[in-house]
């Protein structure tokens, strides 16, 4: 089987993402760049007798490799032995994503274009004629509306038409620098048997002193300037050859609603507005699923395999093992992959719908105040969704001291890991102002972000904030299913860690509890020593009980073992009373009407005003959260909340950050979230006490 290399390249809110969901569905993978923290999304295609591999590009608006994101993508088509360019453009901005799609053609590869937001550019009188590409430049171009799907079966056909009749595009300049680029040519032949491509060619030239001085002598302008007019103006030429616009004032739906989320009063109400909603939805639509998947682990799955193991004659060092490690620890975390896969579908949504950038424009004026712009405000929002994602998304700020201040700010926004630890918690404790307490805590974690921006701002990271400026993309309807897509890619990525990371923590501290072999008691164990050396550093706090100090140390990984942790140690140091008598079918069926009851009440709470999932009545509170409320009091648990949520949020972070700024750095600042955790979380304890 033949494989094509398609390098997918366009314009920043394009839609590629959605084009390449569109052609790839669940092939779509997410990671990383090599050596660097940009995100990567490629898919591998099966078509005919071709394996077809798509490599999305980071969205940029030109190839001059200045930011990380123009380095990676022009490093990509020079060395990435690519076949074939896929060309997402704008239709209802054409000229500006023709512009890169002009540099793209001196690359000289076969090509393809998508002409995206089709829909939308009929809407405002634009009609463009996709025929005209083929008969202008020796390139097919196609018509899509990628959240609907439209024509966008017509692309993997024309990827492989491309690549086999070599449909390279037609680039010529105009005579004085197409005669200057043969005298480059000239210059350099000896390095390559070949024809040199533009692309080449205009490196040389541009790395050329020499060159770029008799061409200023000959034609009386800087070599760049010259080049960039000549691009604006091939630009131009194709714009005004293949579009046609009719004279028509339409009053967009963006217009309408930019006059009121924009608004310098009303813009903030809808913010927050905006936010309750988000967190409204989160909570009452996931809740009866954590609840029904909390009772699928402890009412079905656990006595399931007991009765199974016992069947086979385990021993019951290996029941306890599957009990006590598995199920008590990584089943209780993955309790909460409703409450994660509900928040990232809605960060997802506000990000693909245009609204994020929105919400830049409408900080900046406050963020000012603190030497940075409104462009920060992006990565501080994709915390809520993770903090590692957020850390990369500073790439695209301007200077090292902003980026350095806001990645600071980053770790103190709380995520779904954090999330998952304050919604137990606060049930747990604070049945009656469970809202209100998360809510605390998550503007705790603002503040302190604040406090840490104001403190570099006037320390190591001192100057004037940049110039902002931004794209507001028009206000779009998301595909449903490219947002359960990208919202499952990051379920997945929490699954991973499921069966891995939290997967080992778990067993590393069950082992703990089970040494010195035949241990009787774990309050002898090797895990209990560890806890109990650390209950000084964590009694001023009011945490006494090893068992909660036992649990912070795999935290470091990642928080959302803290419950894991908690799940396994606690269940091990307790005897709980277990079911008379377990029937697997009559279960069976208590899960699955269980399951419907949860849909439906996930769907009725979500039209409520009030946020009904933190309204929890005192019965059924489950086994783990009865052995932990013995444990903490309400001070002590409040305490430890503010621990886990100003101490730098995971190892992930920490890694994260020593790329970005280094580790020297990224060390310091794990000392002072430590140090500022400890002092806060004391200081709670004293005044709640």
């Amino acid at each position: 089987m033949k494989k094509i290399t398609v390098a997918v390249a366009g314009n920043p809110n394009v839609g590629k993402t959605t084009i390449l969901n569109a052609i790839a569905g669940t092939a779509l993978k997410v990671g990383n760049w090599p050596g660097v923290t940009v995100e990567k999304k490629e898919a591998t295609v099966r078509y005919k007798d071709y394996e077809i591999h798509f490599v999305d590009l980071p969205g940029i608006y030109t190839l001059e490799p200045i930011s990380e994101d123009e380095k990676i993508a022009v490093e990509f088509l020079e060395k990435g032995n690519v076949d074939v360019i896929l060309t997402v453009l704008d239709s209802t901005n054409l000229e500006r994503s023709l512009y890169l799609t002009v540099q793209l053609f001196e690359f000289e590869k076969p090509t393809v274009l998508v002409l995206n937001l089709y829909d939308e550019a009929q809407k405002l009188g634009i009609e463009i004629d996709e025929k005209a590409f083929y008969e202008l430049l020796g390139v097919k171009a196609v018509k899509t509306v990628g959240k609907k799907g439209t024509g966008v079966e017509k692309i993997l056909p024309l990827i492989v038409e491309a690549y086999e009749e070599k449909h390279v595009p037609r680039l010529k300049y105009s005579e004085e620098l197409e005669e200057f680029l043969s005298e480059v040519a000239q210059k350099y032949k000896s390095l390559k048997a070949q024809p040199f491509t533009k692309h080449e060619l205009i490196e040389f030239a541009l790395r050329d002193k020499e060159l770029q001085k008799k061409f200023k002598e000959k034609y009386g302008k800087e070599f760049k300037k010259y080049l960039e007019d000549e691009r604006y103006a091939f630009a131009h030429g194709i714009y005004e050859e293949v579009v046609k616009q009719k004279g028509i004032d339409v009053r967009t739906l963006t217009d309408f609603l930019d006059n009121l989320l924009l608004h310098p009063v009303l813009g903030f109400v809808f913010f927050v507005v905006i936010m309750f909603l988000l967190f409204k939805v989160t909570f009452d639509f996931s809740s009866p699923f954590v609840d029904w998947v909390d009772g699928f682990f402890t009412d079905f799955l656990n006595p399931a395999v007991k009765e199974f193991l016992a069947s086979l004659g385990a021993p019951e060092f290996i029941s306890r093992f599957f009990s006590e490690a598995v199920i008590g620890g990584v089943g209780f975390v993955l309790t909460f992959v409703p409450l994660i896969f509900t928040l990232y579908f809605l960060i997802t949504f506000l990000e693909m719908s245009g609204y994020v950038p929105r919400v830049a424009f409408l900080m900046d004026k406050f963020l000012h105040r603190m030497g940075l712009h409104g462009k920060s405000v992006i990565p501080l929002i994709l915390a809520l969704g993770c903090n590692v994602p957020a850390i990369v998304a500073t790439r695209t700020l301007e200077t090292t001291r902003e980026k350095l201040i806001v990645i600071a700010m980053i770790p103190f926004i709380s995520c779904p890991a954090r999330l998952v630890v304050f919604s137990f918690f606060a049930i747990t404790f604070f049945p009656n102002n469970a809202a209100l307490v998360i809510t605390g805590l998550y503007l705790l974690g603002v503040a302190v972000a604040l406090l840490t921006a104001f403190l570099m701002r006037k320390s190591i990271a001192r100057g004037a904030s940049s110039h902002f400026v931004i794209e507001l993309p028009p206000y779009r309807m998301p595909s449903l299913k490219t947002v359960l897509n990208i919202s499952w890619i990051h379920v997945k990525d929490f699954l991973y860690r499921a069966g891995t990371l939290i997967f080992a923590a778990s067993i590393f501290i069950w082992i703990l509890l089970n040494l010195p072999p035949n241990v009787k008691n774990p309050k002898d164990s090797l895990a209990a020593d560890i806890g109990r050396v650390l209950v000084p550093v964590f009694e001023p706090m009011g945490i006494s009980d090893w068992r909660a100090t036992t649990s912070l140390i795999p935290a470091f990984l990642a928080r959302e073992i803290v419950l894991s942790s908690m799940g396994v140690i606690y269940t091990a140091t307790e005897v709980v009373q277990e079911k008379e008598k377990f029937s697997f079918s009559e279960e069976l069926k208590n899960q699955l009407s269980g399951l419907l009851e949860a849909t439906k009440t996930a769907v009725k709470s979500v039209f409520s005003l009030k946020i009904q999932a933190l309204e929890v009545e005192e019965e059924e509170t489950g086994q783990l959260r009865d052995l932990i409320r013995n444990s903490f009091t309400p001070a002590s648990a409040f305490a430890f909340m503010v621990f886990i949520l100003i101490y730098t949020s995971c190892l992930g972070t920490y890694a994260t950050m020593g790329r970005e700024i280094g580790y020297g750095k990224a060390t310091a600042f794990l000392v002072y979230s430590f140090v500022l955790a400890w002092i806060i979380g004391t200081i709670s304890y004293k005044l709640l006490s």
